[in-house]
């Protein structure tokens, strides 16, 4: 064997390795992964809602942020006081909802930050209203021509409420009374604004509000800050304990 058949060369040039480039996938997936689960929460835990129009003045304001939480009402009913976030009318009263119909992809859709804007998305029975619980099932609950409320015989206490529904001379008002009982698994939702406020007294198949129709219980308002704090949900059927500060030994 020859030299030249020994001598090898004592290295050889590496290979060119590339690096890998990341799928678009990944990124994606994060994307969906986090927007599923923050949908989760807001569909089974808690969101934020504001207010859109006057119907609970003067205590909650136009735009004001309301916290809603939506695990209360799986372990107990509504309870008199209660600010409760609702589906529209239109999504469960017999007679509005024959003329709007909509799935839950569309309702979905239209409850998404910037895409509720899209031009002709919007729909009445996808919308979502706030009121107040003030008589629950099996309650008998009148209310007069001032929208005073009077619940098993006993007159609510409503502080709340500044703004009743003026009467003339007869007594006579263009806000509707009610007088009945209200069915098992619903209760009876007014605005506090009681001159000013579509609510059960109006819808025209029926007074009263099915418990599954709630979305959640609002509780806290967070912005503007400086009116943040726990919502006034007290029942208004019973009355308040005396303060500290009034207490007689």
């Amino acid at each position: 064997m020859s030299s030249t058949d020994q001598d090898a060369p004592e290295s050889q040039a590496e290979p060119q390795t590339s690096t890998p480039q990341e799928s678009p996938w990944v990124f994606w997936r994060g994307v969906l992964i986090t927007l599923g689960v923050a949908l989760g929460i807001r569909q089974t835990v808690i969101e934020a809602r504001y207010i859109p129009s006057g119907s609970m003045l003067p205590g909650l304001q136009l735009q004001d942020r309301l916290l809603v939480e939506k695990l209360s009402y799986r372990r107990r009913p509504p309870q008199r006081g209660e600010i409760v976030v609702f589906h529209a009318p239109h999504h469960f009263d017999p007679v509005l909802k024959a003329n709007h119909q909509a799935g839950p992809l569309r309702c979905l859709l239209v409850n998404l930050p910037l895409v509720n804007l899209v031009p002709g998305l919007q729909e009445p029975a996808c919308e979502a209203y706030i009121k107040r619980v003030v008589a629950v099932a099996g309650d008998r609950v009148v209310i007069n021509p001032r929208g005073e409320v009077t619940v098993n015989g006993q007159r609510l206490n409503e502080p709340y409420v500044n703004n009743y529904c003026a009467v003339d001379e007869q007594g006579m008002s263009v806000c509707r009374t009610l007088n009945a009982t209200v069915p098992p698994g619903h209760v009876l939702v007014l605005g506090d604004n009681r001159a000013n406020s579509w609510d059960g007294r109006y819808w025209p198949g029926g007074a009263f509000l099915p418990e599954t129709e709630i979305i959640g219980r609002a509780f806290w308002r967070f912005w503007p800050l400086g009116t943040a704090g726990d919502l006034n949900s007290r029942d208004p059927l019973k009355p308040q304990k005396p303060s500290s500060a009034g207490a007689q030994g």
